[in-house]
C-alpha cells in the first residue's frame, strides 16, 4: 500500500478515536448528573441515599419524595439516555464519516454508566432503567414501547418494580427479533449484542434484588419515606 494511502488510513483512525473519546465522556458526564441527589437536597435537604431503598434513582425519589419528584426525576434520566444517544452522537470534531447507529449505542450506553456509577456522587448512582429507556427510545422507540408496556404489565401485576425493571429489560433481545420479523426493519448485529450486554447490566445492578425476589423477601413497591436500615 503506497505510503500515502497509509498516511490516510493512520489519520482517518486517529480522528475517528478522538471523535469517539469526545462523544463517550460527554455521554459520561451528561449520565453522571446525580438527579435524584440534586432535587432531594434542594427540595427536603436530605441525601436521598439515607432513606427508603437507599437508591439514588427514580423508584426511590418516587417513594421517599412523592410521585411528582419521581416522575421529575424519571424524565430527567430518561432524558439523559436520549440526549446522548440523539444529541451528543452526533458531535464530530473531524469529517470523518462514523457508523451513526454503533455511535449512537457507544454514548448512551456510557450516559448508563454514567448513572450507575456517576463521579459526581462518588461513584453511588442509580441502576440505569432509566437512562437505557431514553437511549432506548432515541435509537428505537417501537421497542422502547414495546419494553415500557411489559414493564407496566409487570408492575401492575406483581407490585414489583425490579421485576418489571428486569424483566423488560431482559427480553429486549426478543422484542428487537419480533419487531424485526414484523416490521421488516433489520437490526444490526451490534444493536442486538448491546440489547443483550445491556440486559445483563441491569440484571447486574439489581442482583439484590433478584436474591430478595428469589428468596420472597422483596418489598413490594409502595410510598414508603422512613430512614433506611444501616
Amino acid at each position: 500500500m503506497p505510503a500515502l494511502e497509509l498516511r490516510a488510513l493512520h489519520f482517518w483512525e486517529i480522528s475517528a478515536m478522538y471523535s469517539i473519546i469526545v462523544i463517550a465522556l460527554l455521554s459520561y458526564l451528561v449520565g453522571s448528573f446525580p438527579t435524584s441527589i440534586v432535587w432531594g437536597r434542594m427540595t427536603r435537604r436530605i441525601d436521598i441515599r439515607e432513606y427508603g431503598s437507599g437508591n439514588a434513582g427514580g423508584t426511590n425519589a418516587l417513594r421517599v419524595l412523592g410521585w411528582q419528584a419521581g416522575l421529575i426525576v424519571a424524565i430527567v434520566d430518561v432524558g439523559k439516555g436520549m440526549l446522548a444517544a440523539a444529541l451528543i452522537s452526533k458531535i464530530r470534531i473531524d469529517p470523518v464519516a462514523l457508523d451513526h447507529e454503533l455511535v449512537q449505542i457507544i454514548a448512551g450506553t456510557c450516559a448508563v454508566i454514567g448513572h450507575i456509577w456517576t463521579v459526581l456522587a462518588l461513584f453511588k448512582g442509580g441502576k440505569g432503567v432509566a437512562t437505557a429507556a431514553g437511549m432506548l427510545i432515541a435509537i428505537y422507540p417501537w421497542a422502547a414501547l414495546v419494553c415500557a408496556i411489559i414493564f407496566l404489565a409487570i408492575v401492575l401485576t406483581t407490585r414489583y418494580v425490579s421485576a418489571g425493571s428486569v424483566i423488560a429489560t431482559s427480553s429486549l433481545p426478543l422484542v428487537l427479533i419480533v419487531l424485526e420479523r414484523m416490521s421488516g426493519r433489520s437490526v444490526s448485529n451490534s444493536f442486538l449484542l448491546f440489547s443483550i450486554l445491556i440486559g445483563g447490566l441491569i440484571c447486574f445492578t439489581h442482583r439484590a434484588n433478584i436474591r430478595r425476589l428469589l428468596d420472597g423477601t422483596e418489598n413490594r413497591f409502595r410510598k414508603n419515606s422512613a430512614k433506611k436500615n444501616a
